[in-house]
């Protein structure tokens, strides 16, 4: 299969259209999501049940669903830290 010559080239890297705002507001959202990861696994969050468990899998993949959540929670607003953070950054880039 060849590739049509009206497709661009890849461009490794970053994106020409990133700005360090987005950039920044991105690294506030993943801290505020390794945040929450925390907060959810000292909560409980991920463990396995005794009843109905999901055997030896479970144990393994429990801290993906646990960072999935998480990460989640953080795109849909979270609890509002990322956004303290990127405004605190955001200042001090001025």
């Amino acid at each position: 299969m060849t590739i049509p010559k009206s497709f661009p080239a890849a461009i490794p890297g970053p994106s020409p259209f990133d700005t360090q705002e987005s950039r920044l507001r991105q690294a506030a959202q993943e801290l505020e999501a390794s945040f929450l990861a925390e907060m959810l696994k000292s909560a409980g969050f991920g463990e396995a049940r005794e009843a109905f468990g999901g055997g030896a899998g479970e144990q393994h993949f429990a801290s993906f669903m646990v960072d999935a959540h998480a990460k989640n929670m953080a795109a849909k607003g979270g609890i509002g830290l990322a956004e303290s953070i990127y405004e605190s950054l955001k200042g001090d880039m001025k």
